[in-house]
């Protein structure tokens, strides 16, 4: 059986906005009275927008109604319906994601994605999806290799690590073509908090000459291959996104670079100030590291993010997730709650039911949401007394409603099962879903004949700085 589902991304970034179409092929690929195995099969992209320079009012302000009205644009540019697309993430990402009114952008873009739309923005999301977007994801899978992606935007430096395909870690830095800005007489006129950390680390003071951006511009580049091989560098401690995840503790493989300062890379002969940053002099110091022999061309550079937010933020849930009623559907932003491994431990031994209530309900309290989602690990092949007994645990130690859990291995069916007999809530349960504290869930309305839910685990995180 197959289906499709389209899918919109709107990358709001630091120093750009873009948007792009994609249409995701669906398929249940279990034969006879087997398990549904249901999996996106294929990820076109329909539709490139243009891109845009992200709109400010000042140096702390995104102007959100600028924002629609290029958004707009590009749905009519493309001829779709506002409202019409079945999925896809409008993520705010980089510098942009500090922006004073980040949430306020969200909430003017919530509406351009139908039911099922995430609006999220976080290190280590971006540099999942900037890193599925380059192509680093498939480079590593189809070779079987290690590849870091490094997506280089205005703001920041986001790195995903990946081995055989999997992604093994996530690393984030606020190195980015925005670290200085300059004038039309080739003046410095900003430098962000970053770069004034990092030119006081390196003894600089503006304003500086050719040779002091070139030292500046080596240094970082220098920080950015050392971060790539997860080797210590002082400027990485002093650039280290809030929020972002400890890289691996060791790396060695391919190095990709995508992101605007990547075409800086490629792209020879360039005026220094061609866009008014430091991201010309950035790109071209890698370009002439010693280890840029280990680099390899990103299949995307610039809209890596915006393909990995429309054709790579959805997953499927369908090998036996278990709903009492697709009523409940579409749900967007649950908050997760993973319990101790000790905890889980003893749920599936039938015990602590009072103290998953009290943990529950305190997070529940601090979140101010009706539900969340309890996150659990799973058991690869459980016997029917311990899904029982983890049955007769959350219907016991589980408030509010609907209850919704999600859980890694395939038990989604069984164990939705036995807790319909146990409460008369609504009720969902998800499998080969990873998702735990500090993410968040959207689920989409049920496809394939309702056999799977669309899902986006994303973070929503607003720095201050």
């Amino acid at each position: 059986m197959l289906q499709a589902l389209s899918s919109v991304g709107i990358d709001v970034g630091s120093s750009t906005t873009q948007l792009l179409f994609s249409r995701l092929e669906l398929e249940d690929s279990s034969a006879g009275f087997s398990a549904p195995e249901v999996k996106i099969t294929a990820r076109r992209v329909t539709y490139r927008g243009k891109i845009h320079p992200t709109p400010l009012l000042d140096g702390t302000r995104i102007d959100a109604r600028e924002l629609r009205k290029i958004v707009e644009g590009e749905y009519a540019a493309a001829g779709i319906g506002i409202g019409s697309t079945d999925t896809g993430a409008v993520i705010i990402t980089g510098e942009s994601a500090r922006k004073e009114n980040a949430a306020a952008v969200l909430a003017e873009l919530s509406g351009f994605a139908g039911d099922f739309v995430v609006a999220t923005a976080g290190p280590d999301l971006e540099s999942r999806l900037a890193g599925q977007g380059s192509g680093a994801q498939e480079i590593s899978r189809r070779r079987g290799c290690r590849v870091v992606n490094i997506d280089v935007g205005g703001g920041t430096s986001n790195l995903a690590f990946f081995e055989n395909g999997s992604l093994v870690g996530c690393a984030c830095h606020d190195i980015g073509g925005k670290l200085l800005l300059f004038d039309v007489n080739g003046e410095i006129c900003g430098v962000s908090s970053a770069g004034r950390a990092v030119c006081g680390l390196l003894g600089l003071a503006p304003p500086l000459g050719q040779n002091e951006l070139e030292r500046l511009a080596d240094a970082l580049a220098g920080a950015l291959f050392d971060a790539a091989l997860c080797r210590a560098n002082p400027l990485l401690e002093l650039t280290r996104t809030l929020g972002s995840s400890p890289p691996p503790q060791s790396f060695d493989g391919l190095i990709s670079f995508s992101g605007g300062v990547a075409d800086c890379i490629w792209s020879t002969g360039l005026p220094s100030l061609a866009y008014g940053d430091f991201g010309v002099y950035l790109g071209a110091a890698i370009r002439r590291h010693p280890l840029f022999g280990a680099v390899i061309p990103a299949e995307e550079t610039i809209r890596a993010t915006v393909i990995g937010a429309g054709s790579h933020a959805t997953e499927l849930s369908g090998s036996t997730v278990f709903y009492s009623s697709a009523e409940l559907l579409p749900l967007r932003n649950l908050p997760c709650y993973e319990p101790t491994e000790e905890l889980e431990n003893e749920l599936w031994r039938g015990g602590e039911k009072m103290r998953l209530a009290a943990e529950y309900g305190v997070f529940l309290r601090q979140t101010d949401c009706s539900c969340a989602v309890l996150c659990l690990r799973g058991r690869e092949n459980p016997s029917f007394s311990e899904l029982t007994s983890l049955a007769d645990s959350l219907a016991a130690g589980l408030t509010g409603e609907p209850l919704v859990v999600a859980i890694c291995e395939d038990n989604a069916k069984a164990l939705g099962t036995l807790l319909s007999r146990r409460t008369e809530k609504p009720l969902l349960v998800l499998d080969s879903i990873k998702a735990g504290s500090g993410t968040y869930l959207d689920i989409g309305r049920p496809v394939l004949g309702g056999s799977a839910l669309p899902v986006v685990v994303k973070t929503l995180i607003f720095g201050t700085q």
